[in-house]
């Protein structure tokens, strides 16, 4: 079936809004397209014309984890705090700097997190990063015991808004971090670790 530019995007645009998550080209192609004669080329030219018709509006159309999500501007986030009924959770330090250990030297493993860290990483940790999606296994290192490798998933890269790993911020000094989980609510950090309760002294002293 041959379908038009116009009635390609406003296709495209409302498969957006009703999967209301990140979607790849691929995935449009194999689904909502699925039945007419379009190329991924003209797919991703609708997908680049619709980012342009919602330049200097209150929604964007974005390009994350290796797709593309309608969302609301950054700027009008503040404002828009009220509208969610459920709190989001908070997450520790000790639990970002995991994160952020896992992020920038993947694969990795427990032990590799706890050389980089300098103190021990409490297993409700990485329960936390795998639950929340952020963090995966995707291997095992091949030493004895092999220890399983965690990387980052497509989840992760989507909630900090990265398309892949390479749009990380550079690692150069103290406030690289900060920079790296500039993306998370202020509501997310709690620097009090009252949720993850470290389960080793090194942890806790540390926090």
């Amino acid at each position: 079936m041959q379908i038009n530019p116009e009635q390609l995007k406003q296709l495209i645009e409302a498969s957006l809004f009703v999967m209301a998550k990140t979607v790849s080209i691929k995935q449009l192609s194999e689904s909502v397209l699925v039945e007419f004669n379009v190329s991924r080329s003209r797919i991703k030219t609708a997908l680049e014309e619709l980012q342009q018709d919602y330049q200097g509006r209150g929604v964007e159309l974005v390009k994350v984890a290796g797709g593309y999500r309608f969302q609301s501007i950054e700027t009008l986030s503040p404002y828009l705090q009220s509208l969610w009924q459920e709190k989001a959770p908070r997450y520790s330090r000790a639990t970002l700097e995991t994160l952020a250990v896992i992020a920038y030297r993947q694969p990795v493993t427990r032990g590799d997190i706890e050389f980089v860290r300098g103190v021990a990483v409490g297993s409700h940790i990485i329960k936390s990063l795998s639950d929340r999606h952020w963090i995966k296994i995707v291997g095992h290192k091949e030493v004895p015991g092999r220890p399983a490798l965690y990387a980052t998933t497509n989840e992760f890269l989507a909630y900090f808004g990265l398309d892949t790993i390479a749009d990380l911020p550079a690692l150069s000094d103290a406030e690289s971090l900060a920079a790296l989980f500039s993306g998370v609510k202020g509501s997310d950090v709690n620097s009090d670790d009252a949720e993850d309760v470290p389960e080793t002294t090194e942890e806790s002293t540390n926090e």
